[in-house]
């Protein structure tokens, strides 16, 4: 192959990745590419999982000031914010911290699986990203750990073939300020583009502030006719005061939700990727090697802690990895064998002391205002390490038909070195439990088989069944909650040690397709975690633990619509209802097998019409409907939900400078970013953005 037909093909996959959802129009939908469910391209038609994705042109259009505003346009999908970009996530479960999603930039893990981070997509430049895929469900036949509830995939940009660079800046409400700043340029043998984020805003309530500088770099270079070296950098900063979005209640929440009684919080972050990848085409095989580095770091005053552990902690960890597939095409029945294994070597610390806090106030209206350093309470290193081949294969015994199986073996292993002796330390009246040094291992093999099958030119039919699973973080292995005794904090830490990886089953079944114009995308699912997480008593010495026991029910239909209502106007919709149950639910609290699952609303949807009368302006008006959800396992207290509407445009001035803005809840609604009952049970409810304008400039040479 010629170094300008692999440049032209570079291009081509990399428009089609970035360039189609179930929103574009009917000719991009079924000519689709997805990378996030093989590694290697692959028309959707042909891929037997539920995969959304967000354009480039989108996201350079919206420039979404949080991951939410662009995960919502995904069905099935949704983020809710904490403080600043920092979220929680929703992909076939309950919005949720726990370590049941895999977040990717350019297929290349943001972080270790030992080391999770709920709040990853603040450390990779999304407002600059070439394109999201969210493959709901599953995946860790292909991906391993963490691959559960989904995978999110953040696209790098491709590199321009001449010159360009342009500049965006904004201004808005609450001292919001972000200048987005890109260039690049091509060459004979390949290209470069850079990104940079530059972002600062005061935060719309009490001390809420943040401070971002992120970037992008990406070159990409062809070596000789056949081979192409594609390098990615990518960093984030972040200084950010976060009561993560704190809880009021409710008269605070309706008369005074600038109010923060968690001020004292705070997150710094650094995160640090390199990679890069070789890729040489030889016949009809493919040989990639991506080998990459990371360096991440936090000093967190946790928030959600103050109440009932506080503590200051410092984490840090690096990785040195590698991911290498060979790919075969035979020519008899379309047959494809992709090979590879993932190699990830991480070691990592965490620094942690008691803090002492200045309190005003009780209950759930406690103001946490100043707070001293106190004692250490864990200083550990651990690294870890994961070896996992895996093998996916696809086959079309008839035209129509397309098979796919895969299967990956995972072993992961932990190596645990603790500056304190095995026991427990006390600090006044807590204790906190401390294992021994040793090493625990993790070994499982997960499958995948698929089919998809064209029903005519324009309708495709899929099904499949994955499994999936997680193996426990540093933190839930080796730093147990506080207790109020010695024996408490030695049973709890010991518990932790035993436990074993989150487990989850799911069979689904799709239709996408294009009919008199309209594009759908609609899948029925069902998911069943196995072997979660809970804390119980021990039945014997009656002190809780933490252990594998429980069992959830995930259920759902979600539908992806876009449709053009006339050649200047168009609707697109995002919708999913769900029923997230507790099947075999009993822990120190309570059993509450049989009941829905706290955080978890039956309907999510996003609706947008868009009027776009001519290049260069657009309108669009969004509808964004969260039902409500329980507060608590026993099903007692609900959150009612809400519907937000945002608005947005831009308007060529001439064909290099255009305005853009936005109007983020368009009516001034006051509803909850996440809503939950506090330790005595009182609702507490976490105020979303009030109504706030966003205005900008955007240059292009």
């Amino acid at each position: 192959m010629s170094t300008d037909a692999m440049r032209t093909v570079l291009a081509l996959s990399c428009a089609c990745v970035a360039g189609g959802s179930v929103a574009a129009d009917a000719d991009t939908v079924l000519g689709q590419v997805t990378v996030t469910a093989t590694r290697e391209e692959t028309k959707l038609v042909e891929t037997p999982a539920s995969i959304g994705v967000v354009k480039a042109a989108e996201i350079a259009a919206d420039k979404p000031s949080h991951p939410a505003q662009i995960l919502s346009q995904i069905p099935g999908a949704a983020a809710a914010v904490t403080n600043g970009e920092g979220h929680t996530t929703a992909i076939r479960q309950p919005f949720s911290t726990a370590p049941v999603y895999l977040f990717l930039e350019d297929g290349v893990p943001s972080r270790s699986t030992g080391f999770f981070n709920h709040n990853a997509l603040y450390e990779i430049n999304v407002p600059q990203a070439g394109g999201i895929e969210v493959n709901r469900g599953p995946s860790s036949a292909l991906y391993g750990s963490d691959a559960i509830g989904g995978v999110v995939n953040v696209l790098t940009r491709t590199p321009p073939t001449k010159p360009e660079a342009s500049a965006s800046l904004e201004a808005g409400d609450f001292g919001w300020r972000r200048a987005l700043l890109s260039g690049g340029n091509g060459y004979e043998n390949g290209g470069f583009r850079a990104d940079l984020n530059l972002t600062t805003t005061d935060g719309w309530r009490d001390s809420t502030g943040y401070d971002r500088t992120s970037g992008t770099l990406r070159w990409d270079h062809f070596v000789g006719d056949s081979a192409v070296l594609k390098t990615v950098v990518g960093f984030s900063e972040i200084d950010q005061d976060t009561g993560a979005n704190s809880p009021l209640v409710r008269s605070d929440y309706r008369d005074d939700p600038t109010k923060n009684y968690l001020p004292i919080a705070f997150r710094k972050v650094h995160a640090f990727r390199l990679s890069t990848n070789y890729e040489q085409e030889i016949g009809n095989s493919l040989v990639s090697v991506t080998p990459y580095f990371r360096d991440d770091s936090m000093d967190l005053l946790a928030s959600y802690a103050l109440r009932f552990d506080p503590s200051l902690a410092e984490t840090r960890n690096q990785s040195y990895g590698l991911m290498a597939k060979w790919r075969q095409d035979f020519a008899p029945l379309r047959a494809r064998l992709i090979a590879g294994v993932d190699l990830d070597f991480s070691p990592g610390a965490r620094r942690e002391n008691r803090i002492d806090a200045t309190t005003r106030g009780s209950g759930a209206s406690q103001e946490f205002i100043d707070y001293t350093v106190g004692a250490r309470i864990y200083d550990y290193d651990v690294e870890y390490r994961g070896i996992s081949p895996y093998v996916h294969g696809e086959i079309s015994p008839t035209e129509r038909l397309r098979l796919t199986a895969g299967l990956r073996y995972d072993d992961m292993r932990y190596e645990f070195n603790n500056r304190f002796s095995a026991g427990a330390v006390q600090v006044g009246s807590s204790f906190y439990g401390q294992a021994a040094d040793q090493s625990l291992s993790f070994h499982r093999a997960t499958p995948k088989l698929g089919a998809t099958y064209a029903l005519d030119d324009n309708t495709h039919l899929f099904a499949s069944y994955n499994q999936g699973f997680r193996v426990p973080s540093e933190s839930q292995l080796f730093r147990p909650s506080r207790t109020t005794s010695r024996v408490a904090a030695v049973a709890l830490a010991q518990s932790a040690l035993q436990l074993e990886a989150i487990k989850a089953d799911q069979f689904e079944l799709g239709l996408r397709g294009v009919a008199s114009g309209l594009s759908y995308d609609v899948v029925a699912y069902q998911l069943t975690k196995r072997d979660d997480i809970v804390s119980q008593r021990d039945p014997v010495t009656t002190q809780t633990i933490t252990t594998n026991a429980g069992e959830t029910r995930h259920r759902g239909i979600e539908l992806g619509l876009g449709a053009p209502l006339r050649d200047d106007l168009r609707v697109d919709a995002a919708v999913s209802y769900a029923r997230h149950e507790y099947v075999d639910w009993k822990t120190s609290q309570g059993d509450f097998s049989g009941k829905e699952q706290l955080s978890a609303p039956r309907l999510i949807a996003n609706t947008r019409l868009t009027w776009a009368p001519m290049r260069g302006t657009r309108a669009q008006l969004e509808w964004v409907r969260i039902g409500s959800y329980w507060l608590d396992d026993t099903n007692t207290v609900k959150y009612g939900g809400h519907d937000l509407f945002n608005l947005r445009g831009d308007y060529a001035l001439t064909r290099s400078v255009s305005l853009f803005g936005s109007i983020q809840n368009l009516t001034d609604r006051r509803y909850a970013d996440s809503a939950q009952l506090s330790t005595g049970r009182t609702p507490v409810y976490s105020p979303g953005l009030p109504r706030t304008l966003i205005a900008g400039v955007e240059a292009k040479w």
